[in-house]
């Protein structure tokens, strides 16, 4: 086997994820190595904050999530993306997890966007938005919301995923506000606002993802060559949710909020809980 296959294959077994976090990584190589020698390259990739631009180049609002210049912007995007990776898919679909991503991406460039151009005051020059942290904020919103209370061990403190969310949501809009990067934390901003609708709509039985999916999927079909078949089609299920069936995800849905509820009587008692969360323990017991 030479290298070019040992390449494919382990590329081939990595999780969806890390197969993002492989090309960012690739595509940072070749920005280091032909950055200076053609750099028309990258202007064709970032995204600018003027719409005129933008409209030339409507590819940007995806392709700038996976330029980066920055060794160590990149290096922290990927950690980020990694072990929050490994939270997100052990719980949900490998196609959900693509769709926060990207959709994340799409909304923290639309911030960006909009910033620069109806905020002219506070945004003095034109810039323009690269690098993954829209997309990575996004997944890290979604856990956020969805199970806040869950804890990951930081040295020898156990800190709550939603004190995480909320430090780095505050050093954002500081930083908005004090010039440093701008841009760049308005992007992380409109990530952080689609992770948090997508996880609270998913909670109400509703994965807001589904049409992009779709989206994605007729894109891949596209550029996908179908040999002939004399099979049958055979008609996918309806009323999924997050890649599960209904009942299957209303099942999941409530045994993780029984969960939250044990750990909580575990920790601060049975009289902690509110009345809503005592009616709800008393039909599940049911």
């Amino acid at each position: 086997m030479n290298q070019i296959q040992q390449l494919k294959y382990k590329y081939a077994r990595l999780n969806v994820l890390e197969k993002i976090i492989a090309i960012n990584v690739v595509v940072f190589l070749f920005a280091l190595l032909l950055r200076r020698l053609v750099p028309v390259i990258f202007v064709w990739l970032r995204l600018p904050s003027d719409f005129i631009g933008f409209l030339y180049k409507p590819w940007t609002i995806i392709s700038y999530g996976f330029l980066h210049f920055d060794p160590l912007h990149m290096l922290f995007n990927m950690l980020w993306l990694y072990f929050l990776g490994r939270i997100m898919l052990n719980l949900f679909s490998p196609k959900m997890a693509l769709n926060i991503y990207f959709m994340g991406i799409i909304s923290g460039g639309l911030a960006f966007l909009l910033g620069y151009n109806l905020l002219p005051k506070l945004f003095l020059q034109p810039a323009y938005l690269i690098g993954a942290s829209a997309g990575v904020r996004a997944i890290l919103i979604f856990l956020c919301t969805y199970m806040p209370n869950k804890e990951l061990r930081f040295f020898t403190f156990n800190l709550k995923l939603w004190w995480i969310g909320a430090v780095l949501i505050g050093f954002d809009i500081i930083n908005i506000f004090s010039g440093q990067n701008a841009g760049g934390n308005l992007a992380h901003l409109g990530g952080a606002l689609l992770g948090f609708v997508y996880a609270k709509q998913l909670v109400k039985g509703q994965d807001i993802g589904t049409g992009f999916s779709r989206f994605m999927d007729w894109i891949t079909d596209v550029f996908k060559s179908r040999p002939s078949t004399n099979l049958k089609t055979v008609h996918k299920q309806k009323g999924k949710v997050a890649g599960y069936k209904k009942e299957e995800f209303n099942q999941f849905n409530n045994q993780k909020k029984v969960d939250t509820i044990l750990d909580k009587i575990s920790k601060s008692g049975y009289d902690s809980l509110s009345k809503e969360e005592k009616e709800f323990l008393f039909k599940a017991g049911k």
